[in-house]
């Protein structure tokens, strides 16, 4: 039996005196989610974007990074926007290629790597061919914090290197012109889990401000050094202009999977806003090709829907075509491009399911660790990353998953089961064995030498021994017990004001015991998807689905009308067929 804690009986009279104003569901809900006063639940259900944004200038290296970029503006230096190839890094590149083209500033070139033919972040062979093209500039978004030899090869042959990104910092960093990035250790920024979409943000935000002060107070165009012959006249632009560049930065911190508190819970909260509207062409037709509302759309739609679109790009194809997705003004190519990673999506799943079964036949052949590593040369080293996913989720031990790319390295991703920091354990293990690794402490990539793959699992599982281990959770946090008569209207409505969700601001979960099963139904294209129909008091029905159901087997399940369950389960709506449903998405059966 699946453990839980009910945390609906811990509210102390302190705080149920902050939240007496609130109905009593909501209250339980906002300290459950460390909300103690009635004035953070404020700020957290009424997120304002000026008041609860950060000057961006707080961040290190800002001051520096927007002198040098209006520097490069005004001398019509060549830019080059250097992203990461995922639905982070593109939907970043696609903010600082808009601002760029909304002061009309024309000299930039935005430039994404081939996952399979170059790998993540930058490479010796990209730089040269930037320098060999007249580039002077290079930014970097989600990624640059660990090329410490390619930033010199740049420096090298006569290019500034401006850092943005997010991920963790390690011992040495580069000797870059500047580097933005929260999580380093002498940066006082109030918040390090911004997204890399986010970083880029805050500066964009910092460019527009320096703008808008300079322009009011310089009548001819601006200069930053005599004689320059090349000066660059500035439009107005209008306070909060960069508002609009939200639909992206809300699109990558849900699709990141970073905390959505803090700053990150106006980027999200607004940028869903923004999408609901968002002129973007490339937004607008790849709803229309997976049939949702645009004016209705959730952060589920984002996460399981459209994020998978603009990753597999990158996974089976080339980053570019997702950056032309959400970047074109041409409504054509929008619609085709749309269409084109939506079919390549399906191309993608049947993959996995390949690459998941041959995974499964070889660990049942062998005895494994606590620390699992599989792979194949004939593996597509883009969806390594869905692989380990799916065999952490079925084994519950952390997985490397390595294919071969088409450079003829080992690359591949990890995932962590919960119990390890993958970023920690690749670093315990001793070195030479890894080429490169990067990543968060639940998921990574990494770069090995050929020879080295065959005995990677003992040095892994060897290092495992040493690490301090995070434990795993083992209980379900529980914000309420509810009958099936509270599952209403009424009780979403309540739901629906802490959104959206995700990482650090979870859905909230509930707790429904020994209900009767009025209908059992299995559907989806591989019938691996369970349906359940109740009744509650009144005699209304209420339906709950459970996707991927362990329930079933070869198409069939035992669960059958009139059996009693008792349930873990969010609430949700469903705006399948533009019907309007309100039901239960089971997490677990208890």
């Amino acid at each position: 039996m699946q453990k839980f804690v009910l945390t609906d009986n811990n509210l102390p009279e302190k705080a149920k005196k902050e939240f007496e104003i609130y109905p009593e569901l909501l209250g339980q809900l906002l300290f459950s989610r460390g909300i103690e006063t009635r004035e953070e639940a404020e700020k957290f259900l009424k997120p304002d974007y000026y008041r609860d944004t950060y000057d961006p200038f707080l961040l290190k290296d800002m001051k520096k990074s927007v002198e040098r970029i209006l520097k490069a503006i005004n001398q019509n230096e060549k830019i080059l926007i250097f992203s990461d190839y995922d639905a982070d890094g593109i939907p970043g590149a696609v903010v600082l290629h808009d601002f760029f083209k909304k002061i009309g500033y024309k000299n930039f070139e935005n430039y994404i790597p081939h996952r399979h033919n170059e790998g993540y972040s930058l490479n010796i062979e990209a730089i040269k061919k930037f320098s060999e093209n007249g580039v002077t500039l290079i930014i970097t978004i989600d990624c640059g914090i660990s090329d410490i030899e390619e930033i010199k090869e740049a420096q090298k042959l006569g290019m500034d290197v401006i850092v943005t990104d997010h991920h963790v910092v390690g011992e040495k960093i580069p000797s870059a012109f500047a580097i933005i990035n929260p999580k380093q250790e002498d940066c006082n920024y109030p918040d390090d889990g911004l997204a890399g979409a986010g970083v880029i943000f805050k500066l964009v935000q910092a460019l527009i401000s320096e703008i808008i002060l300079r322009v009011s107070h310089t009548p001819a165009p601006l200069h930053s050094a005599k004689g320059e012959r090349h000066p660059f006249v500035f439009p107005e632009i209008k306070e909060g202009w960069e508002k609009w560049l939200l639909d992206m930065v809300g699109l990558a911190t849900i699709s990141d999977m970073v905390p959505l508190r803090n700053e990150n819970r106006i980027f999200s909260y607004f940028g869903m806003m923004v999408l609901r509207k968002t002129p973007r062409y490339g937004i607008i037709y790849l709803l229309r090709e997976l049939k949702i509302n645009q004016r209705t759309l959730v952060e589920d739609d984002l996460s399981f829907m459209v994020t998978p679109r603009i990753n597999v790009a990158s996974r089976i194809d080339n980053p570019d075509k997702a950056f032309r997705l959400l970047s074109t003004n041409d409504e054509v190519e929008a619609r085709e491009l749309a269409h084109y990673l939506d079919g390549i999506n399906d191309t993608r799943k049947k993959l996995v399911t390949v690459m998941v079964r041959e995974a499964n036949k070889k660990l049942k052949e062998r005895e494994v660790g606590a620390v699992v590593v599989v792979g194949s040369p004939k593996w597509n080293p883009g969806v390594s990353g869905l692989v380990a996913s799916s065999l952490v989720e079925k084994h519950k031990k952390s997985c490397f998953v390595w294919g071969q790319s088409g450079d003829g390295c080992i690359k591949g991703s990890c995932r962590s089961c919960g119990e390890i920091d993958v970023i920690d354990l690749m670093r315990s293990v001793e070195e030479g064995a890894f080429l490169n690794v990067g990543g968060h402490k639940m998921a990574g990539g990494f770069t090995v030498m050929n020879n080295s793959i065959h005995t990677l699992e003992k040095k892994l599982n060897d290092a495992y021994q040493k690490i301090e281990k995070t434990g795993v959770k083992k209980e379900f946090l529980v914000d309420k017990k509810v009958s099936l008569d509270e599952i209403n209207w009424e009780t979403y409505k309540i739901v629906e004001k802490l959104a959206p969700f995700g990482v650090g601001n979870e859905k909230p979960l509930f707790l429904i015991e020994s209900i009767e099963i009025f209908n059992v139904r299995i559907f989806g294209k591989q019938n691996n998807h369970l349906g359940l129909d109740f009744r509650n008091k009144n005699g209304q029905n209420i339906s709950a689905i459970k996707f991927f159901a362990d329930e079933i087997k070869n198409g069939e399940t035992k669960i059958k009308r009139g059996d009693k369950v008792s349930l873990l389960a969010n609430l949700e709506k469903s705006t399948f067929r533009n019907v309007n449903e309100l039901r239960l998405r089971i997490v677990d059966f208890i």
